[in-house]
């Protein structure tokens, strides 16, 4: 596979080609998704696998007066070869149109935008990951898996639209396991390794996997103070974002924050949440060929934008912005607060530290209500000192309680979470987020 200078002269090849091909009124967009990308799996701190995937594909979709369809093409990187592949798509695409309705809802965007992006940069040597990682975790049972390397997405249409992105990423997902089968889970990543950086991360999971030798406290169903670490809140606007910002979902009347759009609920003044595509590892434009940009989501606790896929712009009379098929963020920042990390025991007092959920689900989606599961390095916490690990507990309370009247700060330090997500190719969705003080979190069981 070629360098990535080599894959948008490649792809602008297949864009010429297609230009050069298609009969009117006939119309076409063309979207690229690539990797190259070292993976490395370990276990019990030694490495088990590593290897190299590099990968290029297209996803063609043909238009004619109302009708489309798609087709996806994995490329083999010869130019000879790709075109062909295109060519027999072409084909394949013209004998399936006839076959199928018009679409009432296919809104195509024929402005010839055009968009460059590259993050170069420089990403760690995998040797130099491996020892540090190796290294630090000397004497400890670790479970792990990094993967880096450039991802790329490129776009075309034949309203003359093109767009390039390309960003540099490693994602270093681990948990640390104690003798009595309890265990520790964090992440490292980012765009720039940095060996410190990566040092604090790891000292703070080796200190958590200590705690976990303590006798396990089981507590009373009930409320307590709760710290949600960014892992934790990462689970959280995940639900949120399910539907909760997608104007088809808010038209509809089925959004989980349909209260919020419709001024009847609001978080807290401390609660900002962006969608920022830009710096982010997401492209500045959507599959569907619509430029992205930063939108306010929730803006000082009140609702802000939707996200606007162009379905929903044909179906609601609504302007596309951007969002993908399924309008959920894929470029998460929320706002930092004011309590520094070293202050966030101290603050909490007596209650739950609580590093990650898991299991969410709704228990009552029109009022937001969320139910889940505490998971990996929950502690109980008195006089600003955490005591011991708690067994697992069910929570259930609105994101309006968690993320409004019981919220007390979020930390000034924010957390980068990519996402983990391998299936098929390496995602590109992203969280920057702070950890959250609640004065009031309810477990029921």
């Amino acid at each position: 596979m070629s360098t990535a200078k080599n894959q948008v002269e490649s792809f602008k090849a297949l864009v010429t080609w297609l230009r050069g091909a298609i009969q009117e009124p006939e119309q076409f967009t063309l979207s690229h998704a690539a990797e190259s990308s070292a993976f490395v799996r370990f276990n019990h701190a030694k490495v088990r696998q590593a290897g190299q995937v590099q990968q290029a594909s297209v996803g063609f979709k043909l238009i004619n007066e109302g009708r489309h369809a798609d087709l996806h093409i994995t490329l083999s990187g010869d130019a000879e070869t790709d075109i062909q592949r295109l060519a027999e798509g072409l084909q394949q695409l013209r004998e399936t149109l006839p076959l199928l309705p018009a679409d009432p809802y296919l809104l195509l965007n024929h402005n010839g935008w055009q968009s460059k992006n590259v993050q170069d940069h420089p990403l760690p040597d995998t040797e130099q990951v491996v020892a540090e990682i190796t290294q630090a975790a000397e004497g400890l049972d670790l479970v792990g898996f990094y993967a880096a390397g450039p991802i790329s997405r490129g776009f075309a249409s034949s309203s003359g639209a093109f767009g390039w992105h390309q960003a540099n990423s490693f994602n270093f997902d681990f948990s640390l396991f104690h003798d009595n089968g309890q265990a520790v889970k964090a992440s490292y990543a980012g765009h720039d390794w940095n060996s410190e950086g990566f040092a604090k991360r790891f000292a703070q999971a080796r200190e958590q996997l200590a705690f976990l030798g303590r006798p396990l406290r089981t507590l009373a169903p009930g409320q307590y103070r709760a710290y949600l670490a960014p892992a934790a809140m990462e689970e959280i606007m995940d639900m949120l974002g399910w539907g909760g910002f997608s104007a088809q979902s808010i038209a509809s009347k089925n959004s989980p924050l349909q209260k919020l759009y419709a001024g009847d609920q609001s978080f807290s003044p401390l609660v900002s949440v962006d969608e920022k595509v830009s710096g982010s590892l997401s492209p500045a434009f959507s599959g569907e060929g619509y430029p992205r940009s930063d939108l306010g989501l929730i803006v000082e606790g009140k609702a802000g934008a939707q996200m606007v896929s162009s379905r929903s712009a044909a179906e609601y009379g609504l302007t596309a912005n951007g969002a993908g098929g399924g309008e959920m963020p894929s470029a998460l920042n929320m706002a930092a607060g004011g309590l520094p990390e070293t202050e966030i025991l101290k603050q909490l007092g007596t209650g739950l530290y609580i590093s990650n959920l898991w299991y969410l689900n709704y228990s009552d989606q029109p009022a937001a209500r969320l139910t889940g599961m505490t998971r990996f390095a929950t502690f109980w916490v008195e006089n600003g000192e955490i005591q011991a690990p708690v067994s697992t507990m069910r929570f259930d309370d609105s994101a309006y309680s968690l993320l409004g009247s019981q919220l007390e700060a979020l930390t000034q330090e924010r957390e980068l979470l990519l996402s983990a997500s391998t299936y098929s190719q390496r995602a590109t969705a992203s969280a920057l987020l702070p950890g959250a003080l609640v004065s009031r979190l309810t477990l029921t069981l």
